[in-house]
């Protein structure tokens, strides 16, 4: 492969970390996917090892060097939410890779640019966190994405916490018993309600990550009749809709102009239980917005957005 050019895209995440080497027409060259690169879990260290990690595999599955990268791009969570910490993660990509032909940013650009394929309009993220981020005419805005102790709505976190609130209401009464009472304990293994505290603030406490898995359960419970559980998942898609419309204003789209908008991470595997109240709140919000299943998954999109910081024409790569 000598001579080969390439493009690098990582997507961090608060659960996993996946990294996609593609060549000069998009398609995949090598693939990787490693822990979470969420600072506040796993310490700087540890984001740097899974970087230094993940990068050197991708590379030996495609027999190049650091050198064959045009140019990288690392999309890591939490970035921008620490003036103290990221310039220590923007210093990181420089010394793995040992150039500087790389930019550094939020993960929430990378499901931008994977849902949208780097075209202008809004992307929704719902993984273990949430937030928003959406281009147009070359201006970028967020909104979302404060950290699940008070903020990350809608997310996979949110709709766990938010499941366990109804769980610990039904245990005390002050919520009438539904399926989702059975779930949670099947699910964390305990026969004695109270119990549960010791699964989420215990010494054997579920991380952040983990405490977001949760949320396939309050899935389940929803599917299985519980009306706790499905108004959770009508309350996540309203908070969504409000975020994608604070970014719609903050870019500036006109009142009468389409606004493309796509979604991304784990708690819209959920289909039909988030997408629907989304969608139903999206068209509450303005009918200019335009949803559309995602074009390629996030780890793509920071490989093409890389292509397309580096001035190629990314319209029309294609993973295949």
């Amino acid at each position: 492969m000598s001579g080969e050019r390439f493009y690098l895209g990582v997507d961090g995440g608060g659960t996993k970390t996946r990294f996609a080497l593609i060549d000069g027409t998009g398609r995949v060259r090598a693939n990787a996917q490693l822990g979470t690169t969420y600072h506040p879990e796993v310490g700087l260290a540890g984001v740097r090892a899974t970087l230094a990690q993940g990068v050197a595999s991708v590379l030996a599955q495609a027999g190049a060097d650091a050198s064959a990268i045009d140019f990288a791009f690392f999309g890591i969570p939490a970035h921008g939410e620490d003036s103290a910490v990221t310039p220590v993660v923007e210093a990181m990509p420089t010394a793995i890779l040992g150039h500087d032909r790389h930019a550094c940013d939020n993960d929430m650009v990378c499901g931008w640019a994977g849902s949208l394929g780097c075209m202008d309009g809004i992307n929704i993220v719902a993984g273990t966190g949430s937030i928003g981020y959406g281009q147009r005419r070359g201006i970028g805005a967020r909104s979302g994405g404060w950290g699940e102790t008070f903020s990350d709505e809608g997310s996979a976190y949110w709709i766990a916490v938010q499941g366990l609130n109804a769980y610990s209401r039904m245990s005390d009464g002050r919520l009438p018993v539904g399926p989702l009472h059975a779930l949670i304990n099947d699910a964390l293994e305990v026969d004695i309600d109270l119990d549960v505290c010791a699964r989420i603030y215990g010494e054997q406490a579920r991380t952040r990550g983990e405490v977001a898995q949760l949320s396939v359960v309050v899935a389940q419970a929803a599917q299985a009749g519980d009306v706790a559980a499905r108004e959770i998942f009508v309350r996540a898609g309203r908070e969504l809709a409000q975020i994608a419309d604070a970014i719609r204003q903050r870019l500036g789209f006109e009142a009468d102009e389409t606004v493309p908008l796509s979604y991304s991470g784990g708690a819209f595997a959920s289909g039909a239980l988030l997408l629907a109240p989304f969608e139903q709140a999206l068209k509450a919000a303005h009918p200019g917005f335009a949803l559309r299943a995602p074009r390629f998954e996030p780890h793509y999109g920071a490989a093409l957005y890389a292509a397309k910081l580096a001035g190629a024409d990314v319209a029309g790569m294609t993973a295949a």
